[in-house]
């Protein structure tokens, strides 16, 4: 369990450095100029049976 925690934790910080000061206003931005358009062959969400 310790091991998970400390690869979370190490997952969390990559992801703060690579953010930077990127805002989640900053993400919105960058989802508006994909639009929305079907997913890439191999991209597609898994089919669930449910």
């Amino acid at each position: 369990m310790a091991q998970k925690v400390g690869a979370m934790e190490t997952a969390a910080d990559f992801l703060r450095r690579r953010a930077g000061d990127a805002s989640g206003d900053d993400f919105a931005k960058v989802l508006d100029r994909v639009g929305v358009k079907p997913p890439q062959p191999g991209d597609e969400l898994p089919f669930d049976k449910h």
